[in-house]
């Protein structure tokens, strides 16, 4: 509780501060700046082909998923995002004008996109403005053209329902003047092409830090790029070569296998990642496929050093094996190899040597669904293990599978199990008393 209270005391010192800066961060992130813009939609039989390319734009950026929530209409907003400062719901962009963005103009889209400012004042960052800054004006005015073409759907949200003082915007002119570079992605020269447009598309439309680079205590991006983060209850993984905890076994067809389709002889995708995929990846083209491999491939590998695995003979170990056995190796085979494209291999499975267990705990408690894409339209799930095995169960069968088979990763409590299960709402185990 102290630890709370102290991270809580200090969450609300930084919004302070921010919000002082936020003052001097007038001049340059003024709600009324003008942002004209350089490129305007085409008409005619051209406004056609630039529409289809501003449909791929939002593929790319993955808008259906955060701005349409379960069961409603594409892109009418309602999304809940649980944020560590409270609840954002997304917006509706259809165009609709009362409750929409219908009555927009495209330079007031561009100031939303990719500078961070609405019709409400700043944005949150939940909406990723600081990587969208990155589209390019040809990119942005595509998007702009296809938005409009939207369906109208009246759906009047209330998005901010943060509590006092993380509700009050003026303070994210503070943020953004600590953490927004609001600059158009720049091509580097040391870099081929194909590396320039993977790293356009993982920095810029893919913005793939808001998940897999960690934050610090006012939520911007830390330093450690793409080395792994928290979203939700789930770990966003290392992206980077590291062959321990990130993509450092993974060739170039295991990255574009894994985001075409979901899944790869390594692993199958799981919670959010599963969304990004189904809405998102698997309509990317090949060329940009393996544009996002070769920049991932072509960053500096993390430190994340490989720790000492647990003792076979520890008693987490000894009573985690006959779980395994009992419950897990029909599918996962006894050495852990899986199914290739199917069921996920544990060994040497680099999310499961990850130092946080978030991702596999929601995946044994709940169970998983697997992608459903079209590259992958018949994908195996994951049973809930919840109702039938206790948390100490749990925890012992996953300290077992992340230290071994060459696998080595910090074993996990009891208490990290029941946390869990009252976080992501799992069902209490019929056994009795959860120990």
């Amino acid at each position: 509780m102290a630890k709370t209270l102290k991270r809580v005391a200090l969450a609300v010192g930084a919004v302070v501060v921010a919000g002082a800066l936020g003052y001097g961060a007038l001049v340059e992130y003024g709600l009324h700046k003008s942002y004209p813009q350089s490129i305007q939609p085409e008409s005619g039989a051209a406004l056609q082909d630039q529409i289809k390319r501003g449909e791929y734009v939002a593929r790319l950026s993955d808008c259906t998923a955060c701005h349409t929530k379960e069961g409603g209409q594409p892109f009418a907003g309602g999304y809940q995002l649980n944020t560590p400062f409270g609840v954002i719901l997304s917006s509706n962009i259809t165009a609709d004008k009362q409750t929409g963005i219908g009555g927009w103009t495209q330079e007031q889209f561009d100031r939303a996109v990719r500078h961070g400012v609405g019709s409400h004042g700043y944005l949150y960052a939940a909406m990723p403005y600081n990587a969208y800054a990155k589209l390019t004006d040809q990119d942005l005015t595509d998007l702009w053209a296809y938005i409009r073409t939207i369906p109208a759907v009246n759906n009047k949200v209330v998005e901010n329902q943060l509590p006092f003082p993380f509700n009050q915007r003026w303070t994210l002119a503070g943020w953004n003047l600590l953490f927004f570079h609001d600059q158009v992605f720049q091509p580097s020269e040391q870099h081929s092409a194909e590396i320039n447009r993977g790293a356009y598309l993982v920095d810029g439309p893919g913005h793939c830090a808001s998940c897999h680079t960690a934050k610090n205590l006012l939520g911007g991006d830390s330093a450690a790029y793409l080395q792994g983060g928290a979203l939700q209850g789930w770990n966003a993984p290392d992206l980077t070569p590291n062959p321990h905890t990130g993509l450092g076994n993974w060739s170039t067809e295991d990255i574009v296998s894994y985001l075409r389709s979901g899944a790869n002889r390594e692993t199958a995708s799981s919670g959010p990642m599963t969304e990004a995929i189904e809405n998102s990846t698997q309509y990317m083209n090949d060329a940009d496929l393996h544009a996002i491999a070769s920049y991932l491939q072509s960053l500096p590998a993390s430190d994340s050093a490989k720790p000492a695995p647990v003792a076979s003979s520890d008693n987490a170990m000894v009573v985690g094996k006959k779980v395994f056995e009992s419950q897990c190796g029909a599918c996962h085979v006894s050495d852990g190899s899986g199914i290739r494209q199917m069921i996920p291999r544990l060994a040497g499975n680099a999310q499961v040597n990850s130092a946080d267990p978030s991702s596999l705990l929601n995946v044994v408690l709940n169970g998983s669904q697997g992608p459903f894409t079209h590259a992958n339209p018949t994908a195996a799930g994951m049973p809930a293990f919840d109702w039938k095995l206790s948390d100490s169960n749990i925890a012992d069968v996953m300290t077992y599978i992340r230290n071994s088979w060459g696998n080595a990763a910090p074993p996990v409590a009891t208490e990290d199990v029941s946390k869990a299960r009252a976080a992501s709402g799992a069902k209490p185990w019929l056994g009795g008393a959860n120990k």
